[in-house]
């Protein structure tokens, strides 16, 4: 089953994952203004889903928001909550999140869909428009690429989503499109992040 060689492949790797990426020092700058200017807009709590070690639930934290992560991976949510003990993580899967129906004021799914297979996504999307309010927002960060595909990441398969592709979906699941990043860094694979909003009226 991909979760569980997701979780394997994360928690195996989960203390090298920690040292040479867990802290937002180490992610892009343009990343942190995105991440930092988006949760000056959240009203209410929100959820950090795929925390992995924790460093953009603490961000976010830092930015005035109350904020809690979750991950499917049991080993970073145990170096999360060591890390930032006054913070909330739990283990938990994206297709089911312990969330109350409409009780988010916003979701970051910061490359927490990068390893899903594509067929799955939809799913996942829908999950993050039951939990947001209406008027809720969502910032997804994932892999930018012409076509939806899979390549060989460092640790386990991920896939490329073109941006209007997510936004397809996004839209399928009662989303409006606010913004779209697209980036490719020196030496890094091109970078695509789309902010949305759950709709407060839904279209039929």
């Amino acid at each position: 089953m991909a979760v569980e060689k997701v979780r394997s492949s994360y928690g195996a790797r989960a203390d090298e994952y920690t040292e040479y990426l867990g802290s937002v020092e180490a992610m892009a700058a343009e990343d942190r203004r995105v991440i930092s200017e988006w949760a000056a807009t959240i009203r209410g709590r929100a959820l950090d889903a795929g925390s992995g070690p924790g460093h953009w639930t603490a961000f976010l934290r830092d930015h005035g928001v109350e904020v809690e992560g979750l991950d499917l991976v049991p080993e970073f949510v145990g170096r999360a909550a060591a890390r930032f003990p006054d913070l909330l993580f739990r283990v938990g899967d994206l297709e089911s999140l312990p969330v109350e129906d409409g009780s988010l004021g916003g979701i970051l799914s910061w490359y927490s869909l990068i390893h899903t297979e594509p067929e799955r996504v939809p799913s996942i999307i829908g999950e993050f428009a039951r939990c947001l309010h209406p008027g809720g927002t969502l910032l997804l960060g994932f892999f930018e690429g012409p076509r939806i595909e899979p390549f060989d990441h460092a640790v386990v398969t991920a896939y490329f989503w073109p941006v209007d592709a997510l936004k397809k979906e996004l839209a399928r699941a009662g989303f409006e499109i606010l913004a779209t990043h697209a980036r490719t860094d020196q030496g890094s694979r091109p970078h695509g992040a789309i902010l949305a909003r759950l709709e407060t009226v839904r279209r039929p």
